[in-house]
C-alpha cells in the first residue's frame, strides 16, 4: 500500500450500516480521495488504532469518524483512548451522533479529551465533506511545514 497520493488514512467507527453508506457516498461524490476503513465496534476501533491483531499492519489513522453508541467497547472510551495516546492525541476526532448537540455538550464527553467536531445524524453529505476537507487542509498545511 504505503503512503504517498493514497491522502489522508479516515477511519470510520460506525456500527449502522446506513450510515456506513451514506459516508461512502458522501466520500465518493465529493470526490475525496482518502483511504478510508471502516471497523463497526469500540473493540475494533480500539485494535486499529493500537495496530493489534487484524490491524498490525494499519496505518495510523489522519482523521477518525467516530459514532458514539458502538457495541462492545463504548464510543466515549474510544474517544478517550484517542485523546490521551501519545501519538494519536493530535488527530482529529470527528463524533457522529443521533444526539443534538445542546445534549452532547450537556454531557461533557470527556471533560479533558474534548472532540475536535460534531456532526450530527443523519449526516449531510455537503457538510461533510466540507468539514473533511477542512481538517485534510489543515493537516497537509501542517505537514508542509519543516
Amino acid at each position: 500500500m504505503g503512503s504517498g497520493s493514497s491522502g489522508a488514512v479516515i477511519l470510520l467507527v460506525e456500527d449502522n450500516p446506513g450510515d456506513i453508506r451514506l459516508i461512502e457516498e458522501a466520500f465518493s461524490d465529493g470526490n475525496i480521495g482518502n483511504t478510508l476503513t471502516t471497523v463497526t465496534d469500540g473493540q475494533a476501533a480500539l485494535d486499529f488504532i493500537y495496530q493489534r491483531g487484524e490491524y498490525e499492519d494499519a496505518s495510523q489513522p489522519d482523521i477518525v469518524l467516530l459514532d458514539l453508541n458502538l457495541p462492545k467497547v463504548d464510543g466515549e472510551d474510544v474517544l478517550h483512548e484517542i485523546k490521551h495516546h501519545p501519538e494519536l492525541d493530535q488527530v482529529p476526532v470527528i463524533v457522529l451522533t443521533g444526539m443534538k448537540e445542546d445534549l452532547i455538550e450537556s454531557r461533557d464527553l470527556d471533560h479533558d479529551a474534548d472532540e475536535d467536531a460534531v456532526l450530527e445524524k443523519p449526516v449531510d453529505p455537503g457538510e461533510f465533506v466540507e468539514l473533511i476537507r477542512s481538517f485534510e487542509q489543515f493537516r497537509l498545511a501542517v505537514m508542509r511545514v519543516d
